[in-house]
């Protein structure tokens, strides 16, 4: 059974939570005075976590705002192994990193979190550990990269790391990207926030990718289906990225190194100078997995799922699998679990069914609806046996994790690779809530992703899974 701190925050969890959704539910003029066309992404509740480009703890961020529109926003978590060049292993790396934290954790100057990294050693997870830039400039991290040029690309910045030289002919060390979309029933939560900082650090560091954190609109200023929308956009902006920045360099190759301000201007008419420079240099979009903890994985399998009906418009992402962590689905007919646990910790069923009706339409809301309830014959979209190979994880004590189980086993009769996995004595968002991401149980769970993972975004054969 959860312990009993657990069960006092997910009391007084529940409390706030239920004043706040009530709140929006009684005052829905509150909501329009609050709505723009720019949405919401946070709450003032929010506690955020202030965007780093130093690699602080093996990891290095940057928010950018992507839809002019509104206010569509990421945040990109760049692990320090994109420093490897090419060609080179990027065990080195974390060797280093493993080294300089355990270090800073034995002198006290934080709580070093013990752990397995996804090849089995022991490293050690630091939020405290201060960045140093790379100590020998002689040693070539990238391919191509001059030692001036990585030293401007590290001091330019501020101590940060800028990564990208515009028509250099480097050869970076290419990452996966991960598309996370945080929880939050639709109407809390934001990808900026401690928790999920926290969190995408450590899928980062375990996974060896590139997460890019999505700030979706939230509800009740913008109902479904704004937050789908917006994962489907983050797609398409990965899209234009990754195809800007394969414009710059064949242009850098063409045009003659004598002609620089020609070739600028050549360019910066093809939208060069709107290349994100850490994605351009470091990030594979050939190999994109989709991310969502609960309301998020909502969010994740309809992007999935609309990845699949766009093909080619898409190119060059790829959604190779997806990753549903206890997702936020509901139905009419209620589940042996949600008859036993409706009552359950942090969100249960009654809450839930407030969430719903901030995010649903009031014309449109019921628990079948195709967001809610994915079990339904009329959900439409593409078949299931075109969907991406999908890991579920689901806890003991959610209630909604029989509806999550019998869309996995929907998955399985079509033949995708679809496993579950269980963990006993958890709870709802027990590895992303703030309270629960320092247990061995997230520790693990995150490993355990890392680990399936690793089977469709790897290239050197770290083929293992369940």
């Amino acid at each position: 059974m959860p312990s009993v701190a657990v069960k006092l925050y997910s009391v007084f969890f529940k409390l706030v939570l239920k004043r706040r959704l009530q709140n929006r539910i009684q005052n829905p003029d509150l909501n329009d005075e609050m709505s723009s066309s720019f949405g919401v992404t946070s709450r003032p509740e929010e506690t955020i976590a202030a965007a780093n480009p130093s690699f602080t703890d093996g990891v290095a961020t940057k928010d950018i705002h992507i839809d002019p529109s509104s206010c569509l926003s990421v945040r990109i978590f760049l692990p320090d192994t994109c420093l490897a060049s090419a060609d080179s292993d990027a065990d080195n790396v974390r060797a280093k990193r493993s080294h300089r934290e355990s270090r800073s954790s034995n002198s006290g100057n934080g709580i070093g979190i013990p752990r397995r990294n996804s090849y089995g050693s022991a490293e050690t997870c630091n939020n405290n550990v201060v960045a140093e830039a790379p100590s020998n400039r002689r040693t070539s991290y990238c391919n191509g990269f001059s030692t001036d040029d990585l030293s401007r690309n590290w001091e330019n910045n501020g101590g940060g790391y800028r990564g990208y030289s515009p028509f250099g002919g480097h050869r970076c060390r290419k990452l996966p990207l991960v598309v996370q979309f945080h929880g939050g029933g639709f109407v809390a939560g934001s990808c900026d926030s401690v928790a999920n900082d926290f969190f995408c650090r450590r899928i980062a560091k375990v996974c060896d990718v590139i997460v890019v954190a999505v700030g979706y609109r939230l509800a009740p200023e913008n109902r479904y289906p704004a937050a789908f929308e917006d994962g489907i956009k983050v797609l398409h902006w990965l899209a234009k990225q990754a195809n800007l920045a394969e414009c710059g360099k064949s242009l850098g190759k063409k045009v003659d190194s004598r002609k620089s301000d020609i070739q600028g201007h050549i360019a910066d008419a093809f939208g060069a100078s709107l290349v994100e420079p850490w994605l351009a240099a470091h990030g594979d979009p050939s190999r994109c997995v989709l991310l969502g903890a609960s309301c998020g994985a909502n969010i994740a399998d309809y992007v999935a799922r609309e990845s699949v009906e766009s093909g080619t418009l898409l190119d060059p992402v790829k959604v190779v699998a997806q990753v549903l962590m206890y997702p936020f689905f509901i139905g009419n007919t209620p589940t042996h679990s949600e008859i036993k646990l409706s009552n359950s910790y942090f969100f249960d069923k009654a809450m839930s069914i407030l969430a719903w009706r901030l995010f649903l339409p009031e014309d449109e809301f019921n628990l079948d609806h195709p967001a809610a309830n994915p079990l339904i014959p009329s959900r439409g979209g593409p078949p299931l046996k075109h969907m991406p190979p999908t890991l579920t994880v689901v806890a003991e004590h959610d209630w909604m994790r029989d509806r999550a189980i019998a869309y996995s086993q929907d998955l399985k009769k079509v033949n995708v690779d679809a496993p579950v996995l269980d963990y006993k004595d958890c709870v709802h968002e027990f590895a992303t809530l703030d309270m629960l991401l320092r247990t061995p149980e997230a520790q693990a769970c995150a490993e355990d992703i890392a680990i399936w993972v690793k089977k469709y975004i790897s290239l050197r054969g770290h083929e293992f899974s369940y």
